[in-house]
């Protein structure tokens, strides 16, 4: 249950993300909300895996989730560029996450 809590968690650290660059800065109020909620769900559902889950490994795993995400969101919808180099890096990231996965 603990790594369906981390991934959960990761999933609404892309929300977040994303929704700072919606809230133009925290000047637009509903993506605000969206921003600050999604930060509280996202720290709290990370602080219930970390119950039985390393300290390092579901850090790492969280980070990487919001990482990858954030990346394919910005590709995806906010038009950035997804360059060989850039999908590679999203790739390692990717596979280190796996291998934390595999080794815990």
């Amino acid at each position: 249950m603990a790594w369906v809590l981390l991934f959960i968690a990761g999933l609404f650290e892309i929300g977040w993300a994303v929704g700072l660059k919606a809230s133009a800065g925290f000047t637009r109020f509903w993506p605000s909300v969206f921003t600050v909620v999604s930060m509280g769900v996202s720290l709290a559902l990370l602080g219930l895996s970390l119950r039985s889950l390393p300290l390092g490994t579901a850090y790492a795993v969280w980070t990487g989730i919001g990482a990858v995400g954030t990346v394919l969101v910005g590709v995806l919808w906010f038009g950035d560029a997804a360059t060989f180099g850039r999908l590679a890096c999203v790739f390692l990231i990717v596979a280190g996450i796996v291998g934390l996965k595999l080794c815990s």
